[in-house]
């Protein structure tokens, strides 16, 4: 490839560091979220309407409204696990507000009630954003691939479609739309979405190339080696909706605690409102008293504190590249003392940085004319070692002369002419064997 360039740009910059749109569920499509906001707005509403004194009928059926639809859903969930002879806390939550309502605390039941429906709510967002950062895994892949048919032409189709042994033409700053095989061609490809490594890597013929990595500067002839269903990527998903599905020791505890823990606090509920009342203590307090006691002694903050967490740090590791077997290893995090790490971006930045400039011994030029030559011919390239090449050039303020005859071969280096001169710029390998025409 050649090309006359005077003020080489990098136009690709944007297609290199386009990230997929990343699903995600809108907040008001979770049932419980629109439960929760409507019970809210209602008991906004008739909140100043009671504090200020207006008469029952103006606040009475807000509150009503805020009781059913803050408290029909987790009421329903309860009698369905009191119908499987399981106490849940949610049928706890309900019957202490429809009794804090029956003692005449209506202002309090229905607060309890937004209380809980909010934390609901926000453990259903919690729950959805997972799923979402899950699935956005699969956005990696591209929408569509080129499928070459059999008479030479090409095709459109949608990557899910692609089946082993189909070929697809992967075009420069396009995504590889499935796993599979170089065919022809020859490219650079980052693969930092599957190994984390920065640099891209070179891709001829015979080599393998995965679906969702982004391809360079060369065109390829791809065959499929894989089914979409178990590319890579979706089985990277697999994982982590797997581990997504474990339970960490702490979640195990609790939910085997929580049900003795709730037949324990009924118990002295009950204990609470009976004993007083052998004693001749007034009804109305005593209820008060013991719905207080069932309202305070609630498990349900240690149980929603648990799994949400776990599943956010599954997700987001797994967004970032890390891929978490289970909710066990996740939790038992917490108790590791050393960590050995040996991906490239993990410590540092992930972008590579000219350290050095050595002109070999007997060099007709110094540091600065050497990496002057050097940038200028590596200006036109999109390869991170080019930029990091010419970033060095303009942070000492030299400058970077215009390249003609601008060539590049993946994975050994780049020639250009600069001045008049032929400069090589590349692995020692290609260095070594030297170029065709007359070196700088």
């Amino acid at each position: 490839m050649t090309s006359t360039l005077t003020q080489p740009t990098r136009t690709s910059d944007a297609v290199r560091d386009a990230a997929p749109t990343r699903r995600r569920t809108r907040i008001f499509a979770l049932p419980e979220a629109r439960w929760a906001a409507t019970a809210l707005v209602l008991f906004l509403i008739a909140l100043p309407l009671h504090l200020l004194g207006a008469p029952a009928w103006a606040w009475g059926p807000l509150y009503a409204l805020v009781y059913v639809t803050g408290g029909w859903e987790p009421g329903w969930a309860g009698l369905q696990a009191l119908r499987d002879r399981t106490l849940d806390v949610d049928l706890l939550m309900v019957v202490a507000a429809i009794g804090a309502a029956a003692i005449g605390q209506v202002l309090d039941g229905a607060l309890l009630i937004v209380i809980f429906a909010t934390s609901g709510a926000l453990e259903a967002i919690a729950t959805a954003r997972t799923a979402d950062s899950v699935r956005g895994l699969l956005d990696l892949a591209p929408a569509t691939a080129t499928r070459l048919t059999g008479d030479g032409g090409e095709e459109s189709v949608p990557s899910a479609d692609l089946r082993v042994g189909d070929t697809i033409l992967v075009r420069p700053g396009e995504r590889v739309g499935a796993d599979g095989r170089v065919l022809d061609g020859a490219s650079e490809v980052d693969q930092a979405t599957i190994t984390g490594e920065p640099l891209p890597v070179a891709k001829e013929a015979g080599d393998e190339v995965f679906a969702g990595t982004l391809n360079g500067t060369g065109a390829l002839r791809v065959r499929v080696e894989r089914d979409p269903s178990d590319s890579v990527i979706a089985r990277i998903v697999a994982m982590v909706e797997e581990a997504s599905e474990t339970k960490a020791p702490t979640q195990l505890f609790i939910e085997k605690v929580e049900q003795r823990y709730s037949i324990g606090m009924v118990a002295a509920t009950l204990a609470l409102f009976a004993l007083p009342l052998l004693f001749g203590a007034a009804v109305q307090p005593t209820l008060l008293r013991a719905m207080t006691f069932m309202i305070v002694a609630s498990p349900c903050a240690v149980v929603l504190a648990t799994m949400p967490p776990l599943l956010s740090a599954i997700a987001n590791a797994g967004r970032h590249g890390v891929l978490v077997k289970s909710a066990v290893v996740m939790e038992r995090l917490g108790q590791v003392d050393q960590v050995a790490l040996d991906k490239t971006g993990t410590l540092t930045e992930g972008t590579p940085r000219v350290t050095d400039v050595r002109p070999l011994d007997g060099s007709r030029l110094a540091e600065d004319a050497l990496l002057s030559l050097a940038a200028a011919a590596e200006h036109p390239s999109e390869h991170p070692l080019a930029r990091a090449i010419v970033d060095a050039a303009r942070t000492r303020g030299l400058a970077i002369p215009p390249a003609e005859d601008f060539g590049s071969a993946p994975g050994t280096g780049v020639t250009a002419t600069v001045d008049g001169s032929t400069v090589a710029v590349g692995s020692p390998a290609r260095l070594l064997h030297g170029t065709s025409r007359r070196p700088a």
